[in-house]
């Protein structure tokens, strides 16, 4: 599959540079075809023994399609409905209270937020921000977890290298991270990690994933309970949980979701995802260089797929350019406009947008 042939299989492009993955990716015509299938199977066949058997089915493929792409075993990661489960999960399972320290950065979104705000409002846990690129030097005697992005929402930049080096856990928002840039948890320092399916791999809204290692997964309690969570669910009170990740896994998922994410996931990967990676990076950097060479002061970023720029009216300017046929975000309270470049965009999407900021 070449870049023209990717490109193709995501219906919107035909019509808008979308360059907004960084909040949802677009759809690929085979993930919508999958989840058709599965609604007229069940529809068709009714919801029996069957589907739950294929529901299991769907959700063990998906989970090892994700687990490949954090370079771990299957057993390791658990599915969940977006990126902040996953680190409420973490946050809340470590049972933190007071006495105890989180330290997290100044850049993080909204959902890493929630989970940190609840510690310390219901817990009496310290939360202590830093510089994004400089989080790894507030860990004191106290802290107990630090919380922090492997790519800032903001505008791109990368995890600093100096958490590696760090004595306590280390938690990963991978919501701009997987999918988009390679993944090595060990040399980003991760003890755990929750990603989302709906953004870079673009999977349905209701997908999302969560990697513990095995040290830490004895210290994360498994406080909300389900069906799925449970190894032996005709014993009652008495089941115990699944000895690997499932102990983690979402209450309920359907089976249309996991078909939609896993052929959407076939999608990039028969195109190669070392290719995904570098295509996606070289057009942001691309980006990047254009926009300042168009007089716009461009965010501090990494090598990364996000490009931000200033704006002195962020929601009128992603207004117009929406009105444009270019879809990108802004980032309210901070300023600035986002836009986020994906393998299957391709110069022309880069056209229109570098075009449509001169002209404002």
């Amino acid at each position: 599959m070449d870049a023209a042939a990717l490109r193709a299989e995501f219906p919107v492009l035909e019509r808008i540079a979308y360059l907004n993955a960084g909040t949802d990716g677009p759809l690929p015509a085979r993930g919508v075809a999958a989840a058709a299938q599965e609604l007229e199977r069940e529809a068709r066949e009714g919801r029996l023994r069957s589907h739950f058997e294929r529901r299991m089915e769907l959700s063990a493929g998906l989970r090892e399609a994700y687990a490949g792409l954090l370079g771990r075993p299957a057993s390791e990661v658990s599915l969940t409905t977006c990126t902040s489960e996953g680190i409420g999960i973490v946050v809340d399972g470590l049972q933190m209270g007071a006495g105890d320290e989180i330290v997290t950065s100044d850049q993080e979104h909204p959902g890493l937020l929630g989970a940190l705000q609840a510690a310390r409002e219901l817990r009496g846990v310290t939360v202590t921000v830093a510089p994004f690129a400089r989080t790894h030097e507030a860990v004191s005697g106290r802290t107990r977890l630090v919380a922090t992005s492997h790519v800032s929402w903001v505008g791109g930049e990368l995890s600093p290298p100096g958490l590696a080096e760090l004595d306590v856990p280390v938690l990963l928002d991978g919501a701009q991270g997987i999918g988009a840039v390679p993944i090595d948890l060990a040399a980003l320092g991760a003890d755990a990690y929750a990603g989302s399916g709906q953004k870079w791999l673009c999977g349905p809204d209701g997908t999302g994933m969560l990697w513990i290692s095995e040290g830490l997964r004895d210290q994360v309690r498994t406080t909300r309970r389900a069906y799925g969570c449970l190894a032996e669910p005709g014993a009652g009170l008495a089941s115990p949980l699944h000895p690997d990740a499932r102990r983690y896994q979402a209450s309920s998922q359907p089976a249309e979701a996991h078909a939609f994410a896993l052929a959407a996931h076939e999608v990039l990967a028969r195109f190669g995802w070392e290719r995904v990676y570098a295509r996606a990076r070289e057009l942001a950097a691309e980006l990047g260089r254009r926009l300042a060479d168009a007089g716009r002061e461009v965010a501090a970023r990494g090598d990364s797929t996000l490009v931000s720029w200033r704006s002195d009216d962020h929601e009128a300017e992603r207004e117009r350019l929406g009105a444009s046929g270019i879809a990108i975000r802004d980032l309210p309270g901070r300023g600035l406009l986002r836009a986020s470049v994906g393998a299957w965009n391709d110069e022309h999407d880069l056209d229109r947008l570098v075009a449509a900021v001169e002209s404002g």
